[in-house]
Parts: structure tokens; sequence; C-alpha cells
């Protein structure tokens, strides 16, 4: 039976990440509409973890303001390999008796089942001092190598000081690793710089465990997209592009019907249902969340939004967070819902606006209408009843309730409440000057052709 032991994650984040060109750090740049540091820490939480440090260089702030308590920020300064790195996480893991394995904040997609793999071989009967994550890509490109035979490592090697046969070996280095807190520091404290980059690399506490005789050990993906670094914008999108279409499929796969696939963007935390058609070109923002047998017509961008079974919207809809369509609510082409509820079969179908509603059900909005609901400094609420009917270009002037079965004629600008039943109809009366319009013509006729004689 495999150890239980309490489990310590170092995640290394120092890098200035200089190919990105931004000001914003390397691992706090979004996949999926989330931070790509937060989706490893994701799957690391899945192990429940009793310490996590993030060790940070350049942009120390904006890493504090992403974790808040959830993580202890160790620095790193200066920068002098990854081996001293991970020597900074020695004063959050004072005390720490367990295991420890250390991820890359820009390495972002390793599963939570491949991190249990590497802890439970570490608790295998030949009890290896380090266990290495390696990976197999159908170019080694300029990776460093693991040198092994039936799973043990033999050597580790960076590709600049490896040899011409050993850079034919095909397993590489991911850089991951987990080892015993009992050993991590002392192996630590005993790597060297004597290398081509004169750093201090952490592959070298392998080298160092198996020149004491003690056993190391590979285990080895068989997705080299897990382990894929991300380290400039060209590699972020095809992160992005990667995690997509696995998204996709999933959806698919779970009931739901794409249209063009590859022209729907998901958010990483999207819930789809089953029968759900989603048209070309519909984008998902974070926080959205769809019932069974909804429609999502093209051009549609959904963001912190609940839609309900049977809810249709768009072509051309935009739901802002907040936007609670319930059963069979209806959002048309060229409208936007924020922070507003419409409830069963409530529907308005083009050309409207409605922010800090509660619009009751079957109620009508008509083409045009807006809820006026800011008035410089604060935000307020419309109430509209049920079945209440709101004509075409109507403006109804927040705070203000429409009753149930009322009737706002179109073009009313509605500033106070309209109670149940009521017609409200606010027109300037209609000046009507007949002739005036052909005098009109026959003035201006003969004023521009004097201007052309």
């Amino acid at each position: 039976m495999t150890e239980t032991k309490p489990l310590a994650i170092i995640v290394l984040a120092a890098g200035k990440g200089t190919r990105m060109k931004s000001d914003l750090h390397k691992v706090l740049h979004p996949i999926a509409g989330r931070p790509m540091l937060m989706h490893l820490m994701a799957s690391a939480a899945a192990l429940a973890p009793e310490r996590q440090v993030v060790i940070a260089g350049h942009g120390r702030d904006q890493l504090e303001k992403a974790l808040g308590s959830s993580a202890t920020i160790a620095v790193q300064d200066p920068q002098l390999g990854t081996a001293h790195a991970v020597q900074q996480a020695g004063g959050a893991l004072a005390g720490f008796d367990g295991d420890v394995l250390i991820l890359y904040g820009d390495v972002p997609f390793v599963r939570m089942e491949t991190m249990q793999a590497m802890i439970a071989r570490l608790h295998e009967p030949d009890s290896p001092a380090a266990v290495v994550l390696g990976f197999e890509p159908e170019d080694a490109l300029q990776y460093g190598r693991v040198i092994a035979q039936q799973g043990r490592i033999m050597k580790m090697v960076e590709h600049k000081d490896a040899t011409e046969a050993e850079r034919r070996c095909r397993t590489c280095n991911s850089g991951l690793m987990a080892l015993r807190s009992a050993d991590l520091f002392g192996l630590l404290a005993r790597v060297g710089n004597d290398n081509a980059q004169g750093e201090y690399y952490l592959p070298d506490v392998v080298n160092i465990a198996i020149a004491d005789g003690r056993t190391c050990a590979v285990v080895v993906t068989d997705d080299a997209d897990e382990v894929a670094g991300i380290n400039s914008r060209a590699e972020l999108a095809q992160a992005e592009s990667r995690w997509q279409q696995r998204r996709r499929a999933t959806a698919m796969a779970d009931g739901a019907t794409l249209i063009a696939p590859e022209t729907v963007w998901f958010a990483w935390d999207t819930q789809i249902g089953r029968d759900v058609m989603i048209e070309p070109n519909v984008v998902f923002g974070p926080g959205v969340s769809v019932a069974d047998h909804v429609t999502i017509h093209a051009f549609s961008h959904l963001e912190g939004a609940t839609l309900a079974a049977g809810v249709q919207i768009g072509p051309y809809a935009r739901l802002r967070p907040g936007a609670d369509l319930r059963e069979k609510a209806k959002v048309g082409n060229f409208v936007e819902i924020k922070n507003a509820v419409l409830h069963q079969g409530a529907k308005a179908n083009h050309l409207t606006y409605l922010g800090d509603a509660d619009v009751g059900a079957g109620a009508n909005i008509g083409a045009g209408t807006i809820t006026c609901n800011y008035d410089g400094y604060f935000k307020h609420k419309t109430v509209i009843g049920e079945r209440a009917f709101i004509g075409s270009n109507s403006a109804l002037i927040a705070p203000v309730k429409i009753g149930a079965d009322a009737i706002v004629a179109a073009g009313s600008a509605v500033s106070r409440d309209v109670g149940d039943g009521e017609l409200r109809m606010v027109r300037a009366e209609q000046l009507v000057k007949p002739g005036w319009a052909d005098r009109f013509h026959d003035a201006m006729k003969k004023k521009k052709a004097e201007k052309k004689g």
C-alpha cells in the first residue's frame, strides 16, 4: 500500500518572461480566461497540499495579488538557476516533514493524476531519492535528457552539456520532480555551478543522489503537451488552441452540438448541458452555466451568465455578468443583458439593453427598449411585472416598477411607477401643420436656384 505523507508544493515562477514582452507576469497570462498559474494551482490543490510555496522574482506584487493567502511567496534575488530557486523555499518549509513536489508556473497543464503518479513512485519499495517527470516529444530540441534504464535514472544532463550520444536519448526532462523534504535541502546544498551557464541546476540533485548510491526514478508521461512550457505569445496561443480543442471535444462527447467547433471558445469553467446547440463564432467568458436544450445562435458573447433549460439567445447577443435567464426565456439579436433576471418565457427579441432589472414571466420587451440604470453615481433597478408589454423605443428610467399586465406605449420615457394593468404613454403632443412641408420645399428650391444663377 502506498504510503501517505503530508505534501508541499513548490512552484517556480521567478523568471522575467522577457519573450512575452509584457508588463504582466508571464505566469499570469490567461488561458481560457484563467491565469496559467491558477490552472496549475487548481490541479495541485486536488492533492490537498499542506503547504504551497511560489518562488517569485520579477513581478512579485502581481503574484501576491493573484494568489492572496493561498500560497506563501518566497523571493529569488538574484536568480542563479533552478536549484537556487528551490532553495528559497527553505524558510517556508521549515519544520515540514513530508513529500515535496516541484512544479513550474509556466507549465500549467500537468494533470493531478501525473502528480499522484510521481508521489506514488517516491514510495515504492526501492525508495528513490528523487522522482523526475520525463516526456518524449517528437523533437527533443534543446531539452535536458534523462538517461535511464527500466525507469531507473543513470544520469541527468542539460542539453548544452550533453554528448551527441546522450542527445540521442528520447526521454527528456520536464523539470518537474518529487522528493522527500528530508532529502531535498541537503541535496540542494551540494549543487555546484560548474556548467556552461554557470548556474545551479535542479537536475543535479539527481546526479548527486546517484553518486551517493541512491536510486532515482523517472515517470514518463504519455502526453508531451501536458508538460509544454509557455515562454512566448506564440506558445501561449498554441496552448490556448490545444486547450480549446480538448474542451470542444468534451462538450460534444457530453451531448452538445457545435456546428463549427473551431469557432467556439470556452472558458476554463464553462458548464454545458445536453442537447445544447451552439452555432458558429460563440465566445464564453468565465462564469457561464448552460442547462439542457439551450440554443445559442451565432456571434454571441457570454460571461458570468446562467441559462436555464430551453433558453434561446442570439444571434449577436451579449450576456454580461449577472445575466440570469430562466426557463424558455429568449434574448434575440443585438440585445445586451447585465445583472438582470428574465423569468420564465420572458423575451427581448432585438436591439435592447436590460441592466439591473427583474423581468417577470411572460413579459415582452420591444425593440430599442433600454433600462436607464445609472445616474452617474449609482446603479438603480427596474422591475417589470409578469406579462407586461414594453413598446418599442421605450426608456425605463430607474428606479421604476412596471406592474403585471401593464402596457408601456412605444416611444415612452417612463420615470414613475406603472400600476398593474395600466397603460402608460409618455409622448409629446403631435403638432400637425397642413401644407407646411410643401411650402418649405418650394422655398428651398427657389433659394437654391437663385444661388446657381
